[in-house]
């Protein structure tokens, strides 16, 4: 298995509303709770003065029967409830007893010339205790949902964004940034319109309205947006394209508004909108997929970046690592004026990302950073900001005062191949020998046919991603590629089919080379397809017709045959030189791990 690179993303930042409306808030906010302590002041002293005024006193019913007898009780009121109310003749009190239930009571009461009424008897004190269990009750439910819509409100139609403060802004600074030198100074006259845009204003310039920062991911796009800003001196905001795109219609353009509204406050600031191939994706040509929510924020983001002047002093900046996908509206002069390419790094600008990540990391006086920058081609500054702390925290694991070159030379492999495993006791001798065989390939073609590459690790060990095995193979960090360079990077991706072929026989090939079969398909593609280097097929780029159907088949064979041509040489290669692909093999089924200079001095033996 030949290993390739993969890339890591910027995280975005977000920004917060204004104080005006959060002291508003808390001005509502303080005088709801104030009325609602007020009424609850009231409730409470009603229920205590009606217990003091309203006297309820409680008799036996024998008591009663002897009252009624005397011609002493004037009404009694009656009800399912386990008790009755009582009124006397010339007393203000109440009374209560028990309820006997009888079908004749209320007969009974009426003979001796009692006034009887039916209903629910309910104290005064019930009734204020009752109405005070539902204002309580009211006031939750009512703050239950007060809360759910404002929760609802901020996901349908907030922005999330979050102001940063002008003194964060400035901390930030360009030569923060190692690298992306190029891009720095394609940016320099952008700071100084912002800054002094009346000193272009006598020349009759323009401040330009937009800028895209494109490139792979994890090479700063955000950062360099956000020096920008810090270089200004003005406040920054950043949002993320997602951010605009909802499943209700008219919220994105409206967010939008929002975000210049805001922007236009501050006089002069920077807008930064991550992932803007979210939101800014070429438009659809038909009527039917026309006015959709995404086609409305894209138009609303147009009319706002055409609508304020140079003199506003407000730049937007966006990123995408998807230039082609953006629609042709937001690329022309008068919105995003100029497209700033921030790629990968050189080996200086790996090394100054290096140095600048481990100044606060204790390092060896045996790393060479320079070394390490050399070995890492390909790789983004996020990536190697994580090497490093990989490397950190296997240093950590191994208690050691600073870290070593094992360290990053571990993280380096982890970070490409996945953590070696630790219990290799279920592999079968077979299995070993049939994998030393094709990484030996590997690593004997690339010094053979691509001399210049650096095969910096060759091992046996089965890693956690899945690789049985693996042969790091560094091409040389250059502008560009010759044809007799990606033949040979093909032949590479092939030694290690070709090795288990020779050594074990053409139907004992294992499935071991699937990786580097996808690999070399995808180079042969391109070398037909894209840079017109088949002599078959000729200076043409097919990738230009919009429909390849018809002439896919014949692609097809081409792309097989110039493979199998290739797959031949490399088994010619193998064959001539069998006895370095044996002794390597040999050493790695004794070892396990092969570096360059161990190779070198397998090739230097003979």
């Amino acid at each position: 298995m030949v290993l390739s690179y993969n890339s890591y993303r910027d995280n975005n930042q977000y920004f917060r509303g204004d104080t005006t409306m959060s002291f508003k808030k808390f001005k509502y906010k303080r005088f709801f709770w104030a009325t609602i302590l007020i009424v609850t002041f009231i409730i409470c002293c009603g229920v205590g003065y009606v217990h003091k005024t309203e006297e309820i006193k409680s008799i036996s019913y024998n008591e009663f029967i002897e009252k009624v007898s005397n011609h002493q009780v004037s009404k009694v009121t009656i009800s399912s409830s386990p008790t009755i109310k009582i009124n006397l003749k010339d007393d203000k009190a109440i009374y209560v007893t028990d309820n006997p239930r009888t079908l004749d009571f209320k007969e009974f009461l009426l003979l001796n010339n009692i006034k009887v009424e039916e209903g629910t008897y309910t104290s005064t004190i019930s009734i204020l205790q009752g109405i005070l269990g539902i204002a309580v009750f009211s006031f939750f439910g009512f703050f239950i949902i007060k809360s759910t819509r404002k929760e609802n409100s901020k996901a349908t139609m907030g922005m999330n964004m979050v102001e940063a403060s002008e003194e964060n802004c400035n901390k930030f600074r360009l030569h923060n940034i190692a690298g992306n030198e190029e891009a720095k100074e394609n940016v320099f006259d952008l700071i100084d319109f912002i800054k002094n845009s009346e000193k272009y204003s006598k020349y009759g310039a323009r401040m330009p309205r937009g800028i895209i920062f494109y490139g792979p991911p994890g090479t700063g796009k955000t950062l360099m947006a956000k020096a920008i800003a810090g270089e200004a001196g003005v406040p920054f905001y950043a949002v993320s394209g997602s951010d605009f795109v909802q499943m209700y219609v008219g919220v994105g353009a409206s967010r939008v508004r929002d975000l210049f509204k805001k922007a236009r406050e501050s006089k002069k600031a920077v807008i930064f909108i991550d992932e803007i191939d979210a939101l800014g994706k070429r438009r659809s040509s038909s009527v039917v997929a026309g006015n959709d929510e995404r086609d409305q924020t894209l138009n609303a983001l147009l009319t706002e970046m055409s609508g304020f002047s140079s003199e506003e002093g407000i730049i937007v900046i966006a990123a995408t690592n998807r230039l082609d996908t953006l629609d042709e509206a937001l690329l022309r002069p008068g919105r995003f004026d100029r497209q700033v390419e921030i790629g990968l790094p050189d080996i200086k600008g790996r090394e100054r990302i290096l140095n600048h990540h481990a100044k606060n990391k204790p390092l060896s006086e045996e790393v060479n950073l320079n070394k390490v920058a050399k070995e890492t081609i390909f790789f983004s500054g996020a990536m190697l900001e994580n090497l490093l702390n990989e490397s950190a925290i296997n240093a950590v694991k191994r208690s050691d005062e600073a870290i070593k070159k094992e360290d990053i030379d571990k993280a380096f492999y982890t970070v490409l191949a996945g953590s070696e495993k630790k219990d290799r006791s279920n592999i079968r001798e077979n299995d070993r020998k049939i994998t030393a065989y094709h990484e030996s390939g590997h690593a004997l073609i690339a010094k053979l046919v691509a001399p210049e590459n650096t095969v910096a690790k060759v091992t046996i060990i089965p890693s956690t991603k899945g690789a049985g095995g693996f042969c790091i193979n560094i091409p040389p960090d250059k502008m560009y590629y010759t044809k007799k360079e990606i033949e040979s990077q093909i032949m590479v991706n092939l030694a290690g089919r070709a090795a288990e072929e020779l050594i074990f026989g053409k139907d004992m090939v294992t499935t071991g080379a699937s990786n580097d079969i996808e690999k070399a398909t995808s180079i042969i593609k391109d070398y037909v397809l894209k840079y017109g280097m088949s002599e078959k097929t000729g200076l043409i780029n097919l990738n230009a017709f919009n429909s390849q159907k018809n002439i896919n088949d014949n692609i097809l064979v081409e792309c097989k045959e110039h493979l199998f041509s290739l797959y031949e040489e490399t088994k010619k290669v193998l064959m001539n030189n069998m006895d370095f692909l044996h002794k390597i093999a040999g050493e790695l089924l004794q070892k396990e791990i092969l570096c360059e200079e161990e190779l070198d001095s397998i090739m230097q033996a003979s």
